[in-house]
């Protein structure tokens, strides 16, 4: 597992260096949620309602052009049991990662969450390797460690009640707050 996570960081980083700020994020089968709470989410910090604190990112989205758009979005969505970054979900990384860079003086908590499949316990470690996933991306663009908080609440906060996949696929992610 850490050896692909390993290579996933080095892909990332690679693309980062390859001057990918100007290409468009990739459309797919991933869901991405904005920071104002669409996609049916109601869970702190993301229905503007507790946590997240958008200010200083205002003026980031013309500062930063293409990736302005994604700087709003603070989800990342995974695969089921997994922790690696799609390619769309690499793209929303590298740009908070860059706008981190930028503000040295900003700090992050990733939020890493899964679905309800699974012991409580592997959720548990899934939603802190789903955060590690985002944080080593963003460490290897060049955001302090010292500046990211993890924690993973497993299946403990869901945004999606349900028992079919739509649900499940909301439940796996990672939330980007800022402090």
């Amino acid at each position: 597992m850490r050896k692909i996570l390993s290579y996933v960081v080095i892909i990332g980083f690679s693309i980062a260096i390859a001057g990918c700020g100007g290409r468009k994020a990739v459309e797919g089968d991933v869901q991405v949620e904005a920071v104002d709470g669409t996609a049916g989410a109601s869970s702190a910090g993301l229905d503007g309602s507790g946590g997240t604190v958008t200010s200083g990112l205002e003026g980031a989205d013309s500062a930063a052009g293409a990736d302005g758009d994604l700087l709003g979005k603070r989800v990342v969505y995974f695969e089921y049991d997994s922790s690696l970054l799609t390619l769309e979900a690499e793209a929303i990384v590298q740009a908070h990662a860059q706008y981190l860079v930028s503000a040295p003086g900003t700090q992050i908590i990733l939020e890493g969450h899964a679905d309800e499949r699974g012991t409580r316990e592997y959720n548990l470690a899934l939603g802190e390797d789903r955060a590690r996933s985002v944080a080593n991306l963003m460490e290897a663009m060049g955001v302090s460690s010292g500046r990211v908080q993890i924690v993973s609440y497993g299946e403990e906060r869901p945004v999606a009640l349900g028992y079919d996949e739509a649900a499940f696929a909301l439940n796996r992610r990672v939330e980007i707050l800022y402090q």
